[in-house]
């Protein structure tokens, strides 16, 4: 991968870089405390040595399940996690949109799945000039949209999906309806099934979808229709798509996508995770923190701390106090935080001052990366070893 090393500046949230500019070997090189006074409240920190186990649990699994690894790049878009999970074997990266596509072609990855129906000529029409990058179709209309392309080879998944779910064919008879038109539409190639089983909330509705998944997959293949991908996966059930896509032809290969797992968090997935149901198979652990300032103690049992909308996820979660520092010192003290607004987060807790510096977990971490250019990443001590840059 082609990486361009993170430059830092006044524009970066989070450092204070008042003049001029600072590189991450700068970082690296003097590795500065993140309270050493080149950082400004909020900011967003990532844990190196967590991220780094974390890569390094989800390649083992994948390797001891036999699984292709094209994590979800769209939860971070940031080179450096990207190269890391290439170096630790990943075969691809899966990815929501063509821009998203593009930026990652841009920066050198070889294999690309879009995990959504592309129906805009202008995409469709770089796409299919482009090797290895796959997207998917769930519908005759999206088939057509694809076989209009005049030029090239478009590579395609075509997609089963649930009653009550995103997007995808939701018969069986649909499925194979929409493979047969991919297959027989010029300048397409069908490279297999795919599934998304994220939305589902019981281990019996995910079950009986993966279930419905492998026999459609068994129906095209009775059918003629030849294909060798198969692929599914979210971060919260892909202990279930392991199990009953094990039923899959002995000549399928299952590409899991599951993309949170590479920092996890304090929330929504560290509730979800998988290896809470199978612990023997490895831990996650959070590896996303955002320190943010009390600002304010209006009123008994009130604390308002400069973090909100702008700077922490709060769709899947509010942020999660972990613990209080003052002058220095760690305290305990009870919080929660009740509400954000844009700048703002509202803690219900006794004994802040203004001035604390609290370090939050966040829920959701799809929602977290957007909202920062740059990230340190930083050692167990808090020290800033990295940067790490988005491409939002």
């Amino acid at each position: 991968m082609d990486v361009p090393e993170p430059r830092v500046d006044w524009r970066s949230k989070g450092f204070f870089v008042p003049e001029g500019e600072r590189t991450a070997s700068d970082y690296a090189k003097e590795r500065p405390s993140l309270f050493g006074g080149g950082f400004t409240w909020p900011v967003l920190a990532l844990r190196q040595e967590a991220v780094l186990a974390n890569i390094a649990t989800m390649a083992a699994y994948a390797e001891r399940h036999d699984l292709l690894f094209a994590p979800h790049a769209k939860t971070t878009m940031a080179p450096g996690l990207i190269a890391a999970q290439f170096d630790a074997g990943a075969w691809g990266m899966t990815v929501a949109t063509p821009n998203q596509a593009l930026v990652l072609r841009r920066l050198g990855v070889g294999r690309i799945l879009i995990a959504n129906e592309v129906l805009d000529p202008t995409a469709l029409r770089w796409l299919a000039t482009q090797e290895d990058i796959y997207f998917q179709v769930d519908s005759l209309a999206g088939v057509a949209a694809a076989a209009a392309v005049e030029e090239g080879l478009l590579r395609v998944f075509v997609e089963l999906g649930h009653a009550g779910g995103r997007t995808g064919v939701r018969t069986l008879e649909g499925l194979e309806a929409v493979a047969r038109a991919a297959q027989g539409a010029p300048r397409l190639e069908l490279a297999g099934v795919t599934a998304y089983e994220g939305q589902l909330t019981t281990q019996q509705e995910v079950d009986d979808f993966l279930d419905q998944t492998v026999a459609g997959v068994s129906r095209l293949k009775a059918a003629g229709i030849e294909f060798s991908l198969v692929s599914a996966g979210g971060s919260a059930w892909f202990d279930r798509v392991v199990a009953r896509l094990a039923a899959l032809p002995r000549d399928m290969r299952l590409i899991l996508r599951s993309g949170a797992s590479v920092t996890h968090d304090d929330g929504f997935y560290r509730s979800r995770t998988p290896f809470r149901r199978v612990p023997a198979e490895g831990p996650l652990t959070a590896a996303l923190e955002i320190w943010a300032q009390v600002l304010s103690t209006p009123e008994a049992g009130l604390a308002i701390v400069g973090m909100g909308k702008r700077d922490a996820p709060f769709d899947e979660g509010l942020p999660v106090p972990m613990e209080v520092h003052r002058d220095g010192k760690r305290l305990e003290v009870a919080a929660s935080v009740t509400k954000l607004n844009d700048h703002h987060t509202y803690l219900a807790a006794d004994g802040l001052v203004p001035g604390d510096l609290i370090r939050f977990g966040i829920s959701h971490p799809c929602t977290a990366f957007d909202k920062w250019r740059h990230i340190p990443v930083v050692d167990e001590d808090r020290r800033v070893v990295d940067v790490l840059q988005t491409f939002f």
